[in-house]
């Protein structure tokens, strides 16, 4: 496989759709009139919005990615391929547990007002991880990263926690992004040590499929004391979702040498509709669906609904070779991180004006015309962002 290190752009496509709808639906949050199909089903429904498949899609793809990001790199620095997969999974691990005590911020014994403190962390990350260009000096980048460097220990000093119990940081929950980190540690390291064998990857996927099963039927719960500090502990929804979306690369990249990718469409289908079936009967017997709970039978269906997608991006972008489709929102996609961090500064900085939209924006279909132009924003700042190469990596 390490011959194969062109572009997959269905990846870029879908990367971008998804990034782009996880910005709207996290603005559409709590706008009142508008579809609640469009939302994350309550903590305590049987059902599927459209924002609860969105973090499966993302985590599917974070795995599509992984195989083509390794053949890529495996002919100069096949080496250092596990210290890279520790250092990226502990930089989103580390983010998302900012993201995460964000929520706990206490703004009435703090000394910085939320709006502030988050504005500052965010900027922190962005000195930090920001890609510097190979004609920037090493005086230039170690000046700003220490400064990034220095201005999250301040804000780490400043900050106080409304969690009954804690005055400082600490374990809520790990974030989106920390999710992300650690079932791309997990996932990206069984792909490395097993060569990227396709019966290891159906076999890891098999393995935490069947372990978010057996959590939900409590045959775990004797990991409960581990549960927020391992990731073992945790109940395989993520990882399971990770390994799908390697599967599907490593069984692209095989049709396609052999010159059937015909059948990629044909095996997508079938084991989507295993899925959905899974899904729907495994519901009666283990919560409901419920991406709040990770249950089985959400992780089942949108693993599907992933699959169903995925097989028509390859159709219409790498077949009938349409990416120029999905050229309005490519940063979202080529740029994704730092479009996903955006919206960490503009929220703040935006309460900070004490600005108002006008009030038809503020429900019903204002609201989503609202949403959907914040997210097409956000993706146009990344690309400007990118255009003068200023673009985070980690």
């Amino acid at each position: 496989m390490s011959n194969l290190i062109n572009r997959i752009r269905s990846i870029d496509a879908f990367r971008a759709v998804t990034m782009f709808l996880m910005i709207f639906v996290n603005d559409l949050d709590g706008v009142p009139n508008t579809p609640e199909w469009l939302k994350h089903a309550a903590v305590d429904a049987d059902g599927l919005g459209l924002a609860d498949t969105i973090f499966p899609a993302f985590l599917f793809i974070v795995g599509l990615a992984i195989p083509y990001a390794f053949a890529h790199r495996s002919k100069k620095e096949d080496a250092k391929i596990p210290m890279r997969i520790i250092t990226r999974s502990f930089a989103l691990i580390f983010i998302g547990f900012f993201h995460a005590n964000m929520e706990t911020y206490d703004e009435l014994n703090a000394i910085l007002p939320r709006p502030v403190w988050d504005s500052l962390a965010t900027f922190s990350f962005f000195f930090i991880f920001i890609d510097y260009s190979k004609t920037t000096s090493l005086v230039k980048r170690y000046l700003c990263q220490g400064f990034g460097i220095a201005l999250l220990i301040l804000v780490c000093i400043v900050y106080k926690s409304s969690d009954p119990g804690h005055t400082w940081l600490h374990l809520t929950w790990w974030g989106i992004l920390g999710l992300i980190g650690w079932a791309y540690l997990i996932c990206a390291f069984i792909y490395h040590y097993s060569n990227g064998a396709l019966w290891v990857q159906v076999a890891a996927w098999l393995f935490f499929m069947f372990f978010n099963i057996d959590y939900h039927f409590g045959l775990l719960n004797f990991l409960a004391p581990v549960q927020k500090y391992v990731w073992i502990s945790g109940n395989g929804a993520m990882q399971a979702f990770t390994m799908a979306g390697i599967f599907v690369s490593v069984l692209y990249i095989r049709l396609t040498q052999n010159g059937e990718l015909k059948m990629l469409w044909v095996a997508m289908f079938l084991i989507a509709i295993i899925m959905f079936n899974l899904g729907f009967i495994v519901r009666y017997f283990s919560g409901g669906i419920s991406k709040m709970r990770d249950t089985p039978s959400w992780v089942l269906i949108c693993t599907g609904i992933s699959l169903i997608v995925y097989a028509v991006f390859v159709f219409v972008v790498d077949t009938c070779k349409k990416y120029h489709w999905f050229k309005v929102i490519e940063p979202a996609g080529t740029n994704t991180f730092t479009c996903y961090l955006l919206p960490f500064l503009f929220y703040p900085l935006y309460q900070m004006s004490e600005l108002n939209y006008p009030q038809y924006f503020d429900q019903g279909t204002g609201g989503l015309i609202r949403s959907l132009l914040f997210s097409l924003v956000i993706v146009w700042l990344s690309g400007l962002l990118q255009k003068i190469n200023i673009r985070l990596k980690i």
